[in-house]
């Protein structure tokens, strides 16, 4: 029979034993975590402070595929003969197209099979093109003219240009904050750093 001060010292080593196994499964856990775990565990879920340069880059990258989307719908539009509010909605659609497609041929390239790519692409894109979109098309319906203008009408390439620079500019501030909350193109960049 074991002495009680020994069997105690057995049951304590025990412990320290399983502590021990707890650990290193925890370790091990860490270890074969998939992309998005091991994104988390990297980047943390705040974002921290984040500057106006990485702002505009996330904005301008955006802004890309919101202005081919924009530019291609207004076009399209015009050359057909299709009414504002038509013309608005394609344009708007098209936006979301070419944005989306932008991002998702990133981070399809840093290694992600389709359906995380398109989540990805949704978490980073869609407010900055809703807020760019709303932008945009409230400049062209505003411009006396514009929407109405062909395109071989200076007036129309000049209001598109102005509208999607104002954008640019109101959708920079959105996008620092998201970041900074770890949200938007934040997710982005996680992606691309692994």
């Amino acid at each position: 029979m074991a002495h009680p001060a020994q069997h105690d010292h057995q049951q304590h080593a025990g412990h320290e034993h399983h502590g021990h196994h707890e650990h290193h499964s925890h370790e091990q856990r860490a270890g074969h975590a998939g992309p998005h775990e091991q994104q988390h565990a990297h980047h943390g879920h705040g974002g921290g402070p984040v500057t106006w340069a990485a702002a505009a880059q996330a904005t301008l990258h955006c802004l890309t595929g919101c202005a081919i989307g924009e530019i291609l719908g207004m076009v399209l539009g015009t050359a057909f003969g299709l009414s504002n509010g038509a013309t608005v909605v394609l344009s708007v659609l098209l936006a979301f197209v070419f944005g989306y497609a932008l991002t998702m041929r990133g981070v399809l390239k840093a290694g992600l099979d389709v359906r995380t790519a398109v989540k990805v692409a949704l978490a980073a894109d869609t407010v900055s093109i809703i807020v760019m979109e709303i932008i945009d098309n409230t400049v062209m319906m505003t411009v006396p003219g514009a929407m109405g203008a062909g395109l071989a009408d200076i007036l129309f390439w000049v209001a598109l240009a102005g509208s999607l620079a104002l954008a640019f500019v109101l959708t920079v501030p959105v996008n620092k904050w998201m970041i900074g909350k770890g949200r938007g193109h934040a997710v982005v960049h996680a992606y691309h750093q692994h």
